[in-house]
């Protein structure tokens, strides 16, 4: 073709070219994206231990599956975005989701007026609560003939504080009140009543369903309570009325092209079938083959590796900021003295749980830099852990520093020696013989602690194993996994103190054998 048809071709054809392109799908969902949607990003906030709304596919711990994952996978696809999934533990949804770490939070949660006060809410899938219990157990005809029994619930839901508007109800009929006890995640609440802690659990109807082959026809639906604002799963988002309208509009379009029945009917979330309650309860066995397969599965291997690398790096970043805190504290009094005493004693006093979420959920709504995607739950963890661990650390340094005889650093000084010749050649050498054994034991602290960072998402040991259990019911060969991984990590540097002991303690009696002499 000669450049003069070429001309001609694209002054012919281009309007229309731009039409199309104009009205193409991508250019239509691109407009219509809400707010929430950054650099073509969705970011979702999930707590995926509760199928078949959101659960762990596999022994992946990042790979999640289920009704809320496929939904969150066609918005993306709707508003021509990337989708990202943001795994963590149930009581951070709505902190992470205010922080913006996240646009929305999908992940089986009921649809009540106490959440839409602070978020938008958009119901996308029916529900119900259900009371479960063992199999065999009567059904009840209502809440009031659960008085004086008790319940397990998952922290963070709102069935806490329905179940108290009961026992309102129950006081004022002078009946003992329903007992509620609390568990962090799905699968322990469920376990307390295999386990015939409890006397029933509240749950949705969906996840039991769901769930029929791995209970075994362990458990009964005993009631299913009429509460109105039961009926509806939804999504979150921060309180926008524009984004609000554009996710509306968005689920309308999934639900009109059939996309919304076909995530239905592939996950079956209908309350047709009850047999599984029905079915005979098997009797429980020790999983040889499942113990056996995740205790040499890359997965454990992966979150043990993490545990000990931030033990590791925490202890270290720990030990480097206490030791200059040790040499000011045992100085002259001065306000940088007082300062590191308010330090100490704050990061001393304050939960080590509560330090962690602080710095996960808090610090982003003072500092936005915070909510960038460098700031993983790694190095949350890593910041969290190092300044608490130091407030310990520091203690050790100081005793071990004040420890040392005055007199050698006199005579050192009368030999012409600098402080820091001092500190290096005599202090330091000393006080650290002191110290290393008590530094041993924190770090062996330290290594259990850092199964707290699960509720930030972490993927550490325990996060690991709560996942695989969430995914599986195999409560006892998964958590047997985790307790020969910790005890593995645990007795190697257990060992490790025992030589470092036993060498300081030839070196003491070398030296008072030289004495002697």
């Amino acid at each position: 073709m000669t450049l003069s048809r070429l001309h001609v071709f694209f002054l012919r054809y281009l309007p229309a070219i731009l039409c199309l392109l104009a009205l193409s799908p991508s250019g239509a969902e691109a407009a219509d994206q809400p707010g929430f949607v950054h650099d073509g990003t969705l970011t979702i906030c999930v707590n995926p231990t509760l199928p078949p709304m959101i659960f762990v596919a596999g022994t992946d711990a990042s790979a999640t599956a289920g009704v809320d994952i496929d939904l969150a996978q066609a918005l993306a696809r709707y508003w021509n975005a990337r989708l990202v999934v943001t795994p963590m533990d149930f009581v951070g949804l709505f902190p992470s989701l205010a922080a913006q770490r996240c646009g929305m939070v999908i992940s089986g949660i009921i649809k009540l007026p106490e959440r839409e006060k602070n978020f938008d809410a958009v119901p996308y899938f029916d529900t119900s609560l259900a009371i479960v219990a063992r199999a065999g157990t009567p059904p009840v005809s209502s809440m009031a003939d659960l008085s004086g029994k008790t319940i397990a619930i998952q922290t963070g839901t709102s069935y806490a504080t329905r179940i108290e508007r009961e026992n309102q109800q129950l006081a004022a009929s002078g009946r003992p009140p329903i007992i509620i006890q609390q568990y962090p995640t799905e699968d322990q609440v469920v376990q307390q009543l295999l386990i015939g802690r409890v006397f029933a659990f509240a749950s949705q109807d969906v996840e039991l369903y769901y769930r029929q082959k791995q209970l075994h026809g362990k458990v009964n639906i005993i009631l299913t309570p009429d509460y109105p604002e039961y009926r509806h799963f939804a999504i979150y988002i921060r309180q926008n009325a524009a984004d609000r309208e554009k996710l509306i509009t968005a689920m309308a379009a999934l639900q009109a092209d059939g996309t919304i029945t076909t995530i239905q009917k592939k996950w079956a979330i209908n309350g047709n079938d009850r047999t599984a309650f029905t079915q005979n309860a098997q009797p429980s066995a020790f999983r040889w083959n499942t113990f056996l397969s995740a205790l040499q599965s890359s997965t454990f291997i992966k979150g043990a590796f993490i545990t000990l690398s931030i033990a590791v790096l925490s202890h270290l970043t720990a030990i480097v900021i206490a030791i200059p805190m040790a040499i000011t504290l045992n100085g002259p009094n001065s306000i940088i003295r007082q300062i590191l005493r308010v330090y100490v004693s704050v990061f001393r006093g304050a939960p080590t749980l509560l330090q962690l979420l602080f710095i996960w959920n808090a610090l982003p709504q003072f500092l936005p830099v915070f909510r960038e995607e460098w700031f993983t739950p790694f190095l949350a963890t890593w910041l969290a852990l190092s300044i608490n661990e130091s407030a310990y650390q520091v203690e050790i340094n100081r005793s071990a520093l004040s420890a040392v005889d005055k007199g050698q650093e006199q005579a050192a000084d009368a030999l012409g020696m600098n402080r820091r010749q001092v500190y290096f050649h005599v202090v330091f050498p000393q006080a650290l013989r002191i110290a290393l054994p008590p530094t041993i034991n924190e770090f062996i602290n330290l290594l259990k602690t850092t199964s707290l960072a699960s509720v930030i998402s972490l993927q550490e040991l325990l996060a690991v194993t709560q996942v695989q259990v969430a995914r599986t019911f195999e409560f006892t060969e998964y958590y047997a996994v985790a307790l020969v991984y910790y005890l593995a990590m645990v007795f190697f540097f257990l060992f490790i103190q025992k030589r470092v002991e036993r060498r300081f303690s030839w070196a003491d009696r070398q030296l008072a054998s030289a004495n002697d002499t």
